[in-house]
């Protein structure tokens, strides 16, 4: 039986729920398009800067059999290559592509995201995780509902016929609260969900903690089970599109996604684990279950979780 894999996201159309994660491979133009290649149905960028940003010293990833620990600190070489590599993608672009966008105060949100809309991405993800310089302690903005809804306000003054999806943290107290009021402020979607922590892994022979960073964002095969129930909630309480981001590592687990509420499943870890060719067969593991069960059109499943 032809399964039909394609979803609608925000008016976008996907060849299949599968896009490449923020920070993942997505630095260049000719990265992104390999990941194309080799089976997502889309892309997401790493998160872009307005200006050239340093990241963390290494050592600033480690990863277990259960989970990826990392604090590569959001390195970018800032707004003018960021336009140069998405004007590449786009010259030969066969899947859509969602920049991702980052900034430390929220005025700047909105001129970042101005300036990538010229460039014409699909949809416009905003990380709203980083520690920002408006707040003396750097709380990031998505750890308080007005801040949240703040930057999303400015980004869709600034930025009128794309849409604009917000990349939540599950390091909140209430992540509806913040979802809702992001929501509110004319957001189109949700990323959920950014990495979580921070954790920290210590060297037994040191005595010191293994990254340089000390501590770091926790991603990987443990955290699916936050992720599906996240995805869920944000489901029922908002119905907005959703990327579900965050230990999705096999064709099932992205069907377990799909169920929970999410209509695009984001990959990055999964890459350290079974290789850029994840992708691809992420993609026939889907195909193979739907084919099992009788499913001719994946977008069928959406939302379906019995509860």
């Amino acid at each position: 039986m032809k399964v039909d894999l394609s979803v609608e996201f925000c008016g976008v159309r996907f060849p299949n729920p599968l896009v490449l994660a923020s920070g993942i491979l997505g630095v260049t133009a000719a990265s992104m398009a390999n990941v194309v290649r080799h089976g997502a149905g889309g892309v997401t960028t790493k998160s872009l800067w307005l200006e050239a940003h340093m990241g963390h010293p290494n050592p600033v990833i480690l990863t277990t059999e259960h989970f990826m620990i990392n604090a590569v600190g959001v390195p970018d070489a800032g707004i003018e290559k960021a336009k140069e590599e998405l004007a590449i993608y786009n010259s030969m672009k066969k899947a859509p592509i969602i920049a991702n966008i980052i900034a430390g105060r929220k005025s700047d949100y909105g001129q970042i995201a101005e300036e990538i809309a010229k460039l014409n991405p699909d949809i416009i993800e905003v990380n709203i995780s980083c520690p920002n310089v408006e707040d003396e302690l750097g709380k990031p903005f998505a750890c308080s509902r007005d801040d949240a809804a703040a930057v999303t306000r400015e980004v869709k003054r600034r930025v009128k016929k794309i849409p604009v999806i917000v990349k939540l943290s599950p390091n909140v107290t209430s992540l509806l609260e913040i979802a809702k009021s992001v929501a509110d402020a004319g957001a189109d979607g949700f990323c959920a969900l950014n990495t979580w922590g921070p954790g920290m892994v210590i060297d037994l022979e040191t005595r010191q903690p293994i990254l340089a960073n000390k501590v770091g964002g926790v991603s990987g095969p443990a955290t699916k089970p936050l992720t599906i129930k996240a995805v869920y909630d944000l489901y029922r309480a908002t119905k907005l599109p959703i990327i579900a981001t965050g230990g999705m590592m096999t064709g099932e687990d992205a069907i377990e996604a799909l169920m929970a509420g999410a209509q695009l499943v984001g990959v990055g870890t999964a890459v350290h684990y079974r290789g850029i060719e994840v992708f691809g067969k992420m993609r026939d593991e889907m195909g193979k279950w739907c084919t099992q069960h009788k499913v001719k059109k994946v977008e069928e499943i959406i939302g379906t979780l019995k509860y």
